[in-house]
């Protein structure tokens, strides 16, 4: 029975570290007071905009567009995102208010309209 229980630990463990390492690496790397190095700036600008580039794109590349409902709860949660962040300007906002939308059509709608 103890036999069964190691791997469990020894994969906590693993999770554990790599979490501890993650998150205090680049304060070790790049303490406070020091300049960070230009590439480091450049990711922090970009990065975020690539990111949800590759989010929008991820999320869209199983829609079928040819078909009923023909993208349309998508669309409309992509929509709902753009309008919420560009009025609110609070990502946790922007992204809930579309996920919210996106699931209400895909539970109750889109359901409704294909039956």
């Amino acid at each position: 029975m103890e036999h069964d229980v190691l791997p469990g630990v020894l994969i906590i463990a693993a999770l554990v570290a790599a979490t501890l390492i993650t998150r205090f690496l680049p304060f070790l790397l790049f303490p406070a007071g020091r300049k960070q190095p230009q590439f480091i700036s450049y990711l922090g600008k970009t990065l975020p905009y690539a990111s949800m580039g590759l989010l929008v794109v991820y999320c869209l590349k199983g829609v079928t567009w040819t078909s009923s409902p023909f993208g349309f709860p998508e669309v409309a949660a992509v929509l709902c995102v753009a309008g919420l962040h560009r009025w609110k300007h609070n990502v946790l906002v922007s992204i809930g208010g579309g996920t919210v939308i996106y699931m209400a059509l895909i539970q109750a709608v889109v359901p409704m309209l294909l039956s």
